[in-house]
């Protein structure tokens, strides 16, 4: 999957905190088609991108109660291109005014080593899984349809099943902290695509 699109703007004596913003859902396999032309008539008029990616998630155990967790995503339909490390913070539900999951996100294109690198700082892959879908863009929101599949055996992407007959519908947009206003531009899209897909702001603690 594309990386998000990085904002520059000028900095003094620091970095830029960026958030993800995130609304997220599902659809059954029959709606996927309904959806994805939906999309199409609601989005910039370019073509919708493809991807088919393979992600591994890495953990560092410390002192810490909670492990440090990173992200290794590489295209398996686009040879060359950069692997992506990730890093995704604690979610915040936030108020009720805040319409969107908002979580700290830090996201770089890296080398071909990168798995040997975090192997060698001490950190142990949890679980792996690969990634097929479409990603729509509608301004700075970023709309992506995908399947997960269940990878059979470790590091053989290959022999792969899917992990449910349903789609997952992730509506993001990543900008500077403190830029909350555009949880109520997601939110409009959002209810274009009912009722096709209700776009919610989920907290992660009602899963495990």
């Amino acid at each position: 999957m594309e990386a998000p699109p990085v904002t520059m703007m000028p900095v003094t004596g620091g970095t830029i905190n960026m958030m993800e913003y995130l609304l997220q859902g599902s659809i059954l396999d029959q709606s996927l088609e309904s959806l994805l032309h939906r999309l199409r008539g609601l989005c910039d008029n370019i073509e919708p991108e493809t991807f088919l990616d393979h992600e591994m998630v890495f953990l560092l155990k410390g002192q810490q109660a909670s492990p440090f967790v990173l992200r290794i995503r590489r295209s398996m339909d686009k040879p060359g291109t950069p692997l992506h490390l990730r890093y995704l913070g604690q979610p915040e539900m936030g108020d009720k005014n805040r319409h969107a999951l908002v979580r700290n996100c830090v996201d770089i294109a890296t080398s071909e080593n990168l798995t040997d690198f975090l192997v060698e700082m001490g950190f142990r892959m949890d679980h792996e899984f690969v990634a097929k879908g479409h990603v729509f863009r509608k301004g700075i929101m970023k709309i992506v349809v995908y399947k997960v599949y269940r990878i059979l055996m470790p590091g053989n992407t290959d022999n792969i099943e899917p992990l449910s007959l349903s789609y997952l519908v992730e509506l993001s947009i990543v900008a500077p902290a403190g830029q909350d206003m555009v949880s109520d531009d997601m939110r409009s899209f959002a209810e274009q695509l009912k009722p096709l897909v209700h776009l919610e702001k989920i907290d992660p603690k009602r899963l495990v």
